[in-house]
């Protein structure tokens, strides 16, 4: 019995193509970035999607209403999917965040714990995110053996990956960045104690007393149209 869950980044904003840091800025989905979201809506068609939820930020929502659209599907928002709130960096390019902080960018991407001013750390992102599957797989019984899409923000979608897998918090930036309309895939199956292992031979199924406790497995990273 496995779980199938796809975080996808949303498409380009004019923001990313000047290199601007957005955060929490609810900027838009550039003409590039509604072909790379229609891309994406085709890309995913067979993958057996049943449910999406997005950031509530126009960029992921649009996004993720063109794939809806495409597969006949609601888009529910979720303002917990947001990007990571960067603070006094957002609305400045990585230029002007070099020459007013110098090196803190490159601290804020190999130290998941350190935040910008005013804003938050990877794992405040993670542990802000993390309830949202968790709430998805205890309520969503039919999602056994098929695919929920999250549609969200590249920073937003590396955290929660690194939550999910549990990985030490100084593995977290192991993952490199994504690009627009790409995203992460991860399986999630009921987790196998000792003692079953010896039991039994058939895996464990699903349960209300299994869900909460699943083992998640990556299945790839920055797939999608424009890796």
């Amino acid at each position: 019995m496995t779980r199938r869950l796809i975080m996808l980044r949303h498409g380009q904003t004019d923001y990313n193509a000047t290199r601007r840091m957005q955060g929490h800025l609810n900027t838009k989905l550039s003409p590039v970035g509604f072909e790379q979201a229609a891309a994406a809506a085709d890309f995913l068609t067979n993958k057996n999607i049943i449910k999406i939820v997005s950031s509530d930020l126009d960029r992921a929502f649009d996004t993720a209403t063109v794939i809806g659209q495409r597969l006949n599907l609601p888009v529910e928002k979720d303002e917990r999917l947001r990007e990571t709130h960067l603070g006094l960096w957002q609305s400045r390019s990585h230029d002007e965040v070099d020459q007013l902080y110098p090196g803190m960018r490159a601290l804020w991407r190999h130290d998941a714990t350190w935040a910008p001013p005013g804003g938050e750390s990877r794992v405040e992102v993670a542990r802000r995110a993390r309830p949202v599957v968790t709430e998805l797989m205890q309520s969503l019984a039919d999602w056994d053996s098929a695919t929920v899409l999250l549609v969200a923000h590249g920073g937003i979608i590396s955290a929660l990956t690194s939550n999910l897998l549990e990985l030490q918090v100084r593995q977290y930036p192991l993952f490199s960045g994504l690009g627009n309309a790409c995203g992460s895939q991860l399986t999630a199956r009921p987790r196998w104690s000792a003692a079953e292992d010896r039991e039994q031979l058939t895996p464990p199924e699903f349960s209300p007393a299994t869900v909460a406790d699943a083992q998640w497995y990556l299945d790839g990273w920055n797939i999608g149209v424009s890796a």
